[in-house]
């Protein structure tokens, strides 16, 4: 889980969808799994289950949110 609030997105659903269709890289918004889904919402989930090249590589794109 990594903490997303400085990132200027309205929530962990619009981060999550972000990150899947503009960086390549996918990542679960917990606040699915919460009661209240608010204190989930600046969060995201990433799951590394990934051969090393596959980490690398989606290492290599979250840079990119660096730049924007």
């Amino acid at each position: 889980m990594v903490d997303i609030s400085g990132l200027n997105f309205a929530d962990d659903v619009a981060f999550c969808r972000f990150l899947t269709t503009e960086i390549g890289v996918a990542a679960i918004p917990p606040s699915a799994f919460y009661h209240h889904p608010a204190d989930g919402a600046s969060l995201a989930r990433f799951a590394f289950c990934k051969e090393e090249k596959t980490l690398a590589e989606a290492a290599r794109r979250l840079q990119r949110l660096k730049k924007g």
